[in-house]
């Protein structure tokens, strides 16, 4: 059988969850004798290999032309290109990992002309949602429902714009939009005007998409559930989970003996790895910490700047930092070291203010042993169980914040039971056989 799997970019670039996940689950494709090409958009075409994997990249147009390849049916040059790859390489299947200009129903389309299966994986919640973190106003858990001047209201404040200002254009009709792309104005208060036209092109690739998709494997309950409620036959969703990307073989009673921390030391040591953004709330957890200077507290954050907002913010937080000697930041750690570096704290934290489908660092926590202090949000809360193998906090709350990391503090049995009820999780390797037995499925 041989496999394209498409993230929306890869090694050597700067990637994320979704790529590393990608690697990991080709990788264990390859182990069970699947043929498995990468391919991604990139700035030219080109071909490589990443350690064993065959990587092609295809080129996107470097300009946009219009803003409704953006929200809608995709990059033409894109689907071009990856076309070319179909017609070269002849695939039995193409799993999707992403849903953007480059990554789009086109690409979709010029599978499915060729009578080639395709699987579509919804690794965020920018699949569905444009605001990106299916966080209502930023603050409310939405639902996931497409409405489309919800969704423009919401992507507009989640823009800048202010609630009154938001709920006013937001609600004007699209055909307004259609008059200002006719005249091709955008840009500022310009794609404000248009936003609802742009939702709907938005929502219109999204339901085609999940029609022209032959199977869709959500990774958490969550994302099943914001499918089904947008009227994706719940018989064309399939649940399989994240699994542990880098882990070794080990029985759980070796893992018990390694993994079993002190808790006699005075210093609570927790630990943040993730990317330097607004949506990953590590401002909520230094601000919890300034709040009490006394807190026995070390927090290391292994963050990753990945420019423009990321930037910003990741100077915020240095700011914020600053005068306490309890705060550290650290360089980001590669994939494969992950378990390593977490092994030596006594807590991970997941501030998050989005509905995660994972996180993986979850799962590289409990690889390591120790306990998660996470908001009560998405694929967090399905993963950590509330005074089992960690704590669920109020996501946006600075005084939630600070409550559980006092009690941790002060409570020492509670750590030790916490890292009693952690599980060795799931590794890649269960995931690819998964796979392996839903792409058998949908290629019958």
């Amino acid at each position: 059988m041989k496999i394209i799997q498409i993230p929306f970019c890869f090694y050597p670039e700067p990637v994320g969850g979704t790529e590393i996940y990608v690697d990991a689950l080709s990788r264990h494709l390859q182990a069970l004798g699947v043929n498995v090409l990468i391919a991604a958009p990139g700035q030219e075409n080109q071909s490589y290999f990443h350690h064993p994997l065959p990587v092609r990249r295809f080129a996107m147009c470097h300009e946009l032309a219009d803003l409704r390849e953006l929200y809608g049916e995709g990059d033409e040059l894109a689907a071009k290109e990856f076309s070319n790859i179909l017609d070269e390489e002849k695939p039995d299947l193409v799993h999707l990992h992403a849903f953007t200009s480059g990554a789009s129903v086109r690409i979709v389309r010029a599978a499915k002309q060729r009578g080639i299966p395709v699987v579509f994986t919804y690794h965020t919640p920018t699949v569905s949602c444009q605001r990106g973190t299916l966080m209502r106003g930023g603050t409310q858990v939405c639902d996931g429902k497409l409405d489309l001047h919800t969704c423009a209201r919401c992507t507009l404040q989640g823009l800048g714009l202010n609630p009154i200002s938001a709920n006013l254009v937001g609600s004007l009709s699209p055909l307004v939009g259609q008059l200002a792309g006719m005249i091709s104005l955008s840009g500022g208060f310009w794609t404000a005007l248009r936003m609802t036209e742009l939702i709907r092109y938005r929502h219109a690739a999204f339901d085609t998409l999940m029609s022209e998709a032959d199977s869709i494997v959500a990774v958490s309950n969550w994302v099943k559930d914001v499918l089904v409620r947008n009227h994706v036959p719940p018989a064309k969703i399939t649940v399989i989970r994240q699994g542990l990307c880098h882990a070794q073989s080990f029985t759980q009673a070796e893992w018990r003996e390694d993994n079993s921390k002190d808790v006699s030391e005075t210093i609570l040591k927790i630990a943040f790895l993730g990317r330097l953004d607004p949506i990953k709330g590590v401002d909520i957890l230094i601000k919890a910490l300034l709040s009490d200077s006394q807190l026995p507290v070390q927090l290391d954050i292994y963050g990753v700047s990945q420019g423009g907002i990321s930037n910003t913010y990741a100077k915020q937080l240095h700011h914020l930092a600053q005068k306490d000697p309890r705060i550290h930041f650290k360089c980001p750690v590669p994939a494969n070291e992950v378990v390593k570096i977490l092994a030596d704290y006594d807590l991970l934290a997941v501030p998050s203010q989005w509905l995660e489908t994972g996180p993986m660092v979850v799962l590289e926590a409990f690889a390591a042993g120790i306990p998660v202090i996470g908001s009560h949000l998405g694929g967090i809360a399905e993963r950590v169980e509330h005074k089992v193998n960690g704590l669920l906090v109020e996501p946006n709350s600075i005084e939630a914040w600070y409550r559980e990391l006092q009690r941790l503090c002060r409570d020492r049995d509670l750590r030790l039971r916490l890292e009693a009820g952690i599980h060795p999780p799931d590794t890649m390797q269960i995931v690819a056989e998964k796979m392996m037995t839903l792409y058998r499925h949908v290629r019958s």
